[in-house]
């Protein structure tokens, strides 16, 4: 029996020695990069001779690694081989499986620092946020694996005086698992190892800007005794190797994590039918959000001002969970904006993450680079610049953190997904009006409440519209087994990672009934 589930607890970086040690991770790592790595199906390691650049946001010079492109002909390999693999797989008890989830844990504690430095060549991803999710991914896999001997046990229901009945999970089959290129090891670790442990097999195609992290972890998966076949790891682009994983009826179900346009073509692609396919493919999907926070009179105002800074500009806000706008009461508004401008100023610095100096660093890529630029020139149009870092001159994607106040509820800038270190203020009359503001958004996934108003906080209890609801504490930074986490509307299908009934999406219910 297992003790019970505790969160990792992450490094503090304030204390030298533990800033001597990831210097000495960082070091150690930077002599490996630009390596190249292959395709692995059934174990075997693939070379095709095309080849996918990761470059360090933060410092364009460097390349990080190359990672083999797969084909459509791969596609059809890597499910052949999972398929295989699934028909003993399945057979392997519960407490096997969890065991190999308890191992993994375990190979993360022991090369946490290491991670944490691929993180931060890979993503321009600040020490504390690298480490933190690395913590994360420990997390999931002590927590998943305890809820898979907890599903295992014998579930008691009425009996007929002449039957007997029983209950179980089963697993599902071959999985088609696409995972974000912002938490390339806690949300790539999660998607790929839960079905696993739940007894399915699946073909896992990192995100293109963080292929090697992937392939870091499919080297743990396999030193944790994931056996060849059970987890196969084809990166390429998603058209190709994305549709062709989705599409194939050997599928059963699908795992996404990225923008709503992919998610909802991916949801649209799954729902049709092939020729010999004998399941209709489940999809569990994360998509995304425009989150708010909300500050009514009530509240503490320096509370809610180190929120929402916190929240908005972590990794540069590129977080499904940050938050893009604040929606304040007018009475504080004015107060709220002028500490919120002076917080930012003072606590947010901005340049290359990964050298541990700064707060906010490059964004990922240039294709967001430019995005999130257009986006704060439709900002000053819309809305008042209220504060703007100065830029970055160092060579990478720095967009420099940007506060717009005096924003119309309906602009673009306060409704549209940035998915960068840009904050919208918007003034709301009363707290009725601001919760129809948050509730306005097509998204659904996380949110807060400043406020001392018992009545208010109640009301944002069963009518403030997201799957991840915070009272007096920012919008970010969701804890596994203790805020089970996934969006509600057009944010997903409220997976709920973390939560009593995650594992359930990657499995299907027998009942049996045995007359005596």
């Amino acid at each position: 029996m297992r003790d019970e589930f505790r969160n990792e607890i992450p490094m503090d970086f304030s204390i030298e020695e533990n800033r001597i040690a990831m210097q000495r991770a960082l070091d150690t790592v930077s002599t490996q990069l630009g390596q190249r790595y292959p395709l692995v199906i059934n174990g075997e390691r693939i070379e095709t001779g095309e080849w996918i650049t990761s470059i360090n946001p933060g410092n364009l010079d460097q390349t990080v690694g190359e990672v083999a492109r797969a084909t459509a002909e791969h596609v059809d390999q890597a499910i052949a081989a999972a398929g295989e693999a699934y028909t003993s797989w399945r057979k392997m008890s519960a407490e096997g499986r969890a065991s190999v989830a308890f191992k993994l844990a375990g190979l993360l504690r022991k090369h946490r620092l290491e991670l944490s430095a691929w993180m931060a060549y890979e993503l321009d991803k600040a020490w504390d946020e690298a480490e933190g999710e690395v913590c994360e991914a420990i997390d999931m896999m002590e927590w998943n694996g305890r809820e898979m001997l907890r599903l295992s046990q014998h579930m008691s229901f009425a009996h007929l005086p002449n039957e007997a009945n029983s209950y179980h999970y089963l697993p599902m089959g071959v999985g088609a698992i696409i995972p974000p290129w912002n938490f390339p090891l806690a949300i790539f670790t999660n998607m790929t190892m839960a079905p696993v442990i739940a007894g399915n097999t699946v073909v896992v195609k990192p995100a293109s800007n963080t292929p090697v992290i992937g392939y870091k972890m499919i080297e743990l998966m396999e030193e944790a005794g994931v056996p060849p076949g059970v987890v196969n790891f084809l990166p390429g682009g998603g058209e190709e190797i994305g549709d062709a994983m989705v599409d194939d009826p050997r599928v059963s179900f699908v795992a996404f994590t990225g923008s709503q346009k992919v998610g909802v073509r991916i949801y649209e692609r799954a729902a049709k039918v092939h020729p010999g396919q004998r399941w209709l493919k489940r999809v569990t999907a994360e998509m995304g959000g425009k989150d708010a926070i909300i500050v009514d009179s009530s509240a503490n105002l320096d509370d809610a001002a180190q929120g929402i800074v916190g929240s908005a500009f972590g990794f540069q806000g590129q977080k499904c969970s940050a938050c893009s706008r604040a929606i304040i009461h007018k009475d504080v508004y004015d107060e709220v904006v002028e500490k919120v401008v002076a917080l930012t100023e003072q606590s947010v610095t901005h340049g290359p993450a990964h050298t541990g100096e700064h707060t906010v660093g490059a964004v990922v890529d240039e294709k967001q680079f430019k995005s999130i630029k257009e986006y704060i020139e439709v900002g000053k149009k819309e809305g008042r610049l209220a504060f703007q870092a100065d830029a970055v001159e160092d060579k990478g994607y720095f967009v420099p953190p940007t506060v717009f106040a005096d924003m119309p509820a309906d602009s673009r800038v306060a409704c549209e997904e940035i998915f960068g270190p840009v904050l919208a203020l918007v003034k709301a009359r009363d707290f009725d009006h601001a919760l129809d503001i948050a509730n306005s958004s097509e998204y659904g996934l996380t949110g807060s409440v400043y406020s001392r108003n018992r009545a208010h906080l109640e009301q944002a209890r069963y009518q403030f519209d997201v799957g991840n609801l915070y009272f007096n504490r920012g919008c970010t930074g969701a804890f596994m087994g203790v805020h089970p986490f996934g969006g509600m509307k057009m944010s997903g299908t409220n997976t709920k990672s973390g939560g009593p009934d995650y594992l359930q999406n990657f499995m299907v219910a027998k009942a049996v009934g045995e007359r005596v």
